[in-house]
């Protein structure tokens, strides 16, 4: 039977090669409830998801992976998150409509970032020009150009789920054996099919691509999507603004409402409210009156 909303972590035994299987399923439907994309924007979204958690897995640490993908053309931006528990979520600005088109077409001239985030120490974050026809192709020369780390990746979504598959090389010393391997490897899961992908089980990906190589399997790790947007977050961003900036938008609206991209939760602040927050951060307000 196959698991969903989990992702699955595997190693080749004497081979310098990692992996990593993933499915979204609930925390797909879930993830996507609160946009109204076209079709191939969705699509899209769903791609990066599973790239999010799957790289969020990649890494060892304790806090928030961004991927952004920024261009000029129908798609504008695009952001993916995940935690390093799988807690995802994400946005798309885009036009009204969406060809069912390859990623670089649709986003024109950009750039793809990737951002770690950790609770505690300073941000990381590695940028590169958006190349390939798709974001697995994008993925694999961001790894390729910034972190000089052999990268394969295959992404598919539906209206009803995302997948994700994906190989590495790990540090090694072996030289030409290492090269032989990681071919070997790559060609096998190159075989790997959409249907396959997004109907088999982790096990029975495996077997029918590696079933001649010595494959550890771990444990599964649960997916599920989770907003961290608060009305903290929101009144937070009104403190960093001032209080002449945001009393300014008082006069332009009685009321200040905040909307969350990645949920469209909506947060609202009045008159009384923007009293409130400024006279508890009497640091920011003393500083703002001395000037």
């Amino acid at each position: 039977m196959k698991e969903t909303d989990v992702l699955r972590r595997f190693l080749f035994d004497d081979l310098a090669v990692r992996g990593e299987w993933l499915n979204l399923t609930a925390s797909w439907q879930a993830a996507k409830q609160h946009h109204q994309y076209p079709e191939a924007a969705m699509q899209k979204l769903g791609e990066a998801l599973a790239t999010a958690a799957l790289l969020s897995a990649t890494i060892k640490f304790d806090g928030t992976l961004i991927l952004q993908v920024q261009g000029e053309g129908i798609i504008k931006s695009m952001v993916a998150q995940s935690t390093n528990n799988h807690e995802i979520r994400g946005w798309i600005r885009c036009a009204d409509t969406v060809p069912d088109d390859s990623l670089q077409n649709l986003l024109g001239e950009g750039y793809i970032a990737l951002t770690i985030e950790p609770k505690e120490g300073e941000p990381y974050q590695g940028i590169v020009p958006l190349t390939g026809e798709h974001l697995a192709g994008a993925v694999e020369n961001y790894f390729a150009q910034s972190e000089q780390l052999k990268t394969r990746l295959w992404l598919f979504a539906n209206e009803h789920q995302a997948a994700g598959f994906l190989i590495q090389e790990l540090p090694s010393e072996k030289g030409e054996q290492d090269q032989e391997d990681w071919a070997r490897i790559e060609a096998l899961s190159n075989t790997i099919s959409e249907e396959e992908l997004l109907t088999l089980s982790c096990e029975d990906i495996l077997h029918r691509l590696f079933h001649e190589e010595q494959v550890r399997l771990f444990a599964p790790e649960a997916v599920s999507f989770k907003c961290h947007c608060s009305p903290e977050q929101v009144e937070s961003t009104l403190l960093s603004l001032g209080r002449e900036a945001v009393n300014e938008l008082l006069v332009e609206q009685d009321t200040i409402v905040a909307d969350c991209e990645f949920c469209s939760a909506k947060y609202s602040f009045n008159k009384a409210d923007v009293e409130r927050i400024f006279a508890q951060n009497p640091v920011i307000k003393g500083s703002e009156t001395k000037h």
